[in-house]
């Protein structure tokens, strides 16, 4: 056989394998309902119980949140308040594009290429969330996510997401402690994912966004990592009275192309 045919099989046989194997992900998280790490209800103590006194709290007791710069617009004020008020014992951290952009170049110089190639800003923003997490460990929690009770309780937790649906766990926030395995694991496979696809909306949600973030959950949970990640039941986290967030106005980076699939997935699913 020639030594070009050769090379051109091996090669095909590399997409191919690559290709199987992320489909094979995507697929796989159709079917995962996280219930083998899920904190639910009864997990978590009520805002007045004595035993959240006794519970070892090992993520740092810092808030991070992100924004273009200090002008938070007069619509997600109030959510963002809300978690600052609630936690006067907590460090408050926000993550302007200037702030970031000197964090990246001063702790991660080697990202900062593709910190800065990103087309869309929102990138930089989903990006940003995992270094700090990684870096510093603490909550990060969006700004159009509002607080109805103290973090407390998930602070019990060496890392924490929240599922969402219909499939996944979402990056809207999240807990960890500083260097959690599975965050240095998304923070390095951050350059891998750096591609774009024909529409904006799937280039960030496979690229920085929630689709990513999933896809590599689910490797870090097939390898049977020690350290796992808990995952915080949609209930549990905003629909309840006694639920830790509030959901107000966002989206803001959604265009046409999201709105299409979004109305796609919905037909199909009913």
């Amino acid at each position: 056989m020639r030594r070009g045919v050769l090379i051109f099989i091996i090669v095909n046989l590399l997409i191919i394998t690559f290709l199987v194997r992320n489909v094979f992900t995507l697929l796989s998280l159709l079917v995962e309902d996280a219930s083998a790490d899920a904190i639910h209800r009864a997990d978590i103590p009520s805002p007045v119980s004595s035993l959240l006194e006794t519970r070892p709290q090992i993520i740092p007791k810092i808030i991070h949140q992100t924004y273009i710069n200090e002008s938070i617009p007069a619509h997600w004020v109030e959510p963002q308040q809300s978690c600052i008020n609630l936690h006067p014992d907590y460090e408050y951290m926000l993550w302007t594009n200037e702030k970031s952009r000197e964090f990246i170049a001063t702790e991660y110089p080697w990202f900062l290429e593709t910190y800065d190639g990103y087309k869309y800003p929102i990138q930089r923003a989903d990006s940003i969330r995992y270094f700090v997490l990684a870096y510093y460990g603490g909550t990060y929690i969006d700004l159009d996510d509002g607080c109805q009770r103290r973090l407390d309780p998930l602070l019990s937790y060496p890392a924490w997401v929240r599922r969402t649906k219909p499939t996944g766990i979402s990056n809207d926030a999240m807990g960890a402690i500083p260097q959690h395995p599975f965050f240095l694991r998304v923070v390095e496979s951050l350059q891998s994912y750096d591609k774009h696809w024909f529409l904006p909306y799937i280039t960030v949600m496979y690229s920085t966004g929630p689709l990513f973030l999933s896809v590599v959950w689910k490797e870090y949970m097939r390898e049977g990592n020690f350290d796992r990640v808990r995952i915080l039941m949609p209930d549990e986290y905003n629909r309840f009275s006694w639920s830790f967030f509030t959901h107000h106005t966002g989206n803001s980076w959604h265009g046409a192309d999201a709105q299409l699939i979004f109305w796609v997935c919905y037909t199909t699913i009913h």
